[in-house]
């Protein structure tokens, strides 16, 4: 006599068919299933450009489309015939998609590393496990186990099916909501028509109201009442008056940076005594790149309780100053016309507004010239583009013989010690 386990078994049941006629009918469904899946996939693979977008969905296509036959296999055959065979094919195909799918989503959220192998297997390990158990006929019986290891919380009973339920609802949902915002932020991020600042802001806005309705659907989908967030609530209100104030405040002052507009995406500024090209807007922090190659990590509240200069904020124009000084012997007048030739010929010199050359003042040593220029690219620096003027300047000064000055002082003895 047969255990409800043994009853319920797959394995059993297809034991049971396997010397009847209508495997051959079930092996049938299956092959055709199978092909179309192959056929479809092949085609995806061609109609896609070449990459890893192609093969992936190529992947996803062919358990679902196999998945998809089998289940309409099954449906006209179960009036004639018990369809043992493709009920064992239905669970392992459902069981290669999720494995496919959840690869897919990880993949596509998270950037490849170590713990991202490591989340890959531990969800094919669960399936796996999980696909084992329900042909062996033993999934309900430990399921029932599961229930039973509990313990009652005021009208709520905890137990450890409730807690492992939960957190898989929690797992999966905010990974299809990480998914669902990262393609959405993709969207956002190609809409030429918005302002960098607007996509940005628009992407976290998206990403955290997707999470938060991530966690309000899994929560209740795994049995648990919601209203007992209001006690985390409370208890979170609480830590962020205490001990998080300052991460409060960057997440609230980097809302506040996107929403005002004061700062965009390349803009070149000068914060926290850094300057640099803003090349990450987040929610917590800002990201300085400076023309050295090294990024600067500064809290958004810095950028907001303190003094940013912006060099692009409305024009990204900037005025370079490079000071010379020439002797009183030398001719003033071709000195200034060297420098003012040495600043237009320069490449990254735009004409308007057009360079300039100052006399500043007469100071001890010689007289005080300033060039004054303008460029539109200050994301390139301007240490290489003083020492390419100046060069210039120098060659220049000793092919017309201006001298450039460098202190003197005159000494005079007032007295002469007594001969002895």
């Amino acid at each position: 006599m047969p255990t409800p386990a043994e009853a319920r078994s797959l394995l059993l049941e297809l034991l049971t068919d396997f010397e009847q006629t209508s495997l051959l009918w079930q092996l049938g469904v299956i092959a055709a299933g199978m092909g179309l899946a192959w056929w479809a996939s092949r085609l995806v693979r061609q109609r896609l450009e070449p990459g890893a977008v192609a093969g992936g969905v190529a992947r996803l296509i062919f358990p679902l489309i196999a998945l998809c036959g089998v289940l309409l296999g099954k449906a006209l055959l179960q009036h004639s015939m018990h369809p043992s065979l493709l009920n064992l094919a239905v669970p392992l195909l459902l069981s290669l998609a999720l494995i496919r799918i959840s690869g897919y989503i990880l993949r596509y959220v998270f950037a490849p590393n170590g713990w991202l192998q490591t989340s890959e297997r531990l969800v094919t390990w669960v399936v796996l496990v999980g696909l084992a158990l329900h042909i062996t006929g033993f999934l309900p019986d430990i399921l029932h186990l599961l229930d039973e290891l509990g313990f009652n919380l005021g009208r709520q009973r905890i137990s450890l099916l409730l807690v492992i339920q939960g957190l898989l609802s929690i797992a999966v949902t905010l990974l299809l909501a990480l998914w669902l915002g990262s393609l959405l932020e993709t969207r956002i991020m190609r809409a030429e028509g918005l302002d960098p600042s607007m996509r940005v802001l628009a992407t976290k806005f998206v990403r955290a109201g997707l999470l938060v309705l991530g966690v309000l659907i899994a929560l209740p989908a795994a049995g648990i009442d919601v209203t007992v967030l209001s006690v985390f609530g409370g208890a979170l209100g609480v830590g962020l008056g205490f001990g998080l104030q300052k991460i409060a405040s960057n997440y609230v002052s980097g809302f506040i940076i996107l929403l005002d507009k004061s700062i965009h995406l390349g803009d070149i500024i000068t914060a926290d005594n850094r300057y640099g090209k803003v090349t990450s807007l987040t929610a917590r922090y800002t990201v300085l790149k400076g023309l050295d190659g090294t990024e600067a990590i500064i809290p958004n509240e810095t950028l907001i309780t303190s003094s940013v200069v912006n060099h692009s904020y409305s024009d990204r124009k900037i005025r370079v100053k490079i000071p010379v000084q020439v002797s009183y012997a030398s001719p003033l007048e071709t000195a200034m016309h060297i420098m003012l030739e040495a600043g237009e010929k320069h490449p990254r010199v735009i004409a308007d507004p057009p360079p300039q050359v100052l006399l500043n003042e007469f100071g001890d040593n010689g007289i005080n010239l300033e060039l004054a220029v303008w460029i539109t690219d200050p994301e390139e620096g301007m240490s290489t583009l003083r020492s390419d003027i100046n060069l210039r300047i120098w060659r220049e000064f000793q092919q017309h013989g201006i001298e450039i000055p460098y202190p003197q002082r005159d000494i005079r003895i007032v007295g002469q010690p007594a001969q002895t």
